[in-house]
């Protein structure tokens, strides 16, 4: 079944996900949210993708949620709340959960349910022209799509908590000096740039990336000694793996490694 509301293409072990409604500022609506988790699904089954690329297009990554759609399907508090359980929450949750390095390339405005999808990804490059703004507070409401806790956990608990109260925006290079961003680039090097991080990892190991992101993730939300002990058995795991064995003798034999996935 053909998209209408993103576009997927895939080359050379990696996906790019484009956020496709640029008449609505690429807001998110319900057709995006399943058709996002379709894509998703299919990335996470899919052994030849090893690295998904999130875009909106040259002028702007998302302008949050469509609050005309929101509005109209969710009339009561009780819809509201079924609305966000059953269909937007898991689509963050399988962008984070993906077992695959997913790098978002924003551009122009970030705001609200798109800049969550931005926060629920692994690394961020943003263009020169980049915002990013939670703006809930103005309507009363907070951000749903997990920004009031990946946020804090990116970049501090105080600036979080600043970007929340406030609903004030900051600009590409306020969010490289507060840790948001990984890089900030002109805007005519932004898919560019990602897809030159991209290549980087597609030339690494598949099970490597999957366990680190695990390790890292999962680690992160346990006390030190359990997230080391976590982290142990990911190593141990990933020892036993042919691309390991290929690493180590790689290195000895001072050559590049040839990973297969195994």
């Amino acid at each position: 079944m053909p998209y209408k509301t993103i576009i997927l293409s895939k080359e050379n072990g990696i996906a790019t996900i484009q956020l496709d409604r640029p008449t609505k500022l690429n807001a998110l609506n319900k057709q995006l949210f399943i058709e996002l988790a379709r894509a998703l699904d299919d990335l996470s089954a899919d052994r030849e993708t090893k690295v998904v690329i999130l875009y909106g297009n040259d002028k702007i990554f998302g302008a949050g949620a469509d609050l005309r759609m929101i509005s109209s399907s969710a009339s009561t508090a009780v819809e509201a709340h079924y609305f966000f359980e059953q269909e937007a929450t898991p689509v963050y949750h399988k962008l984070a959960k993906i077992g695959k390095p997913v790098i978002a390339a924003i551009s122009g405005l970030a705001f609200g349910g798109v800049f969550e999808l931005a926060l629920a990804c692994d690394l961020r490059i943003a263009s020169e022209t980049a915002t990013f703004g939670l703006p809930e507070i103005s309507l009363g409401l907070l951000p749903g799509g997990g920004g009031t806790q990946r946020l804090p956990r990116i970049v501090g608990l105080t600036k979080a908590k600043e970007m929340l109260f406030t609903g004030d925006t900051i600009d590409a290079n306020e969010a490289y000096r507060i840790g948001l961003v990984n890089k900030v680039v002109a805007p005519d090097m932004l898919l560019e740039e990602a897809r030159y991080m991209a290549e980087k990892l597609v030339r690494k190991s598949s099970f490597a990336l999957k366990m680190i992101k695990t390790a890292v993730d999962t680690g992160y939300e346990l006390p030190l000694d359990a997230a080391l002990e976590y982290e142990g058995r990911c190593f141990e795991m990933l020892f036993s793996t042919d691309d390991a064995h290929e690493g180590i003798n790689a290195f000895i034999e001072k050559r590049k490694p040839i990973f297969t996935d195994k």
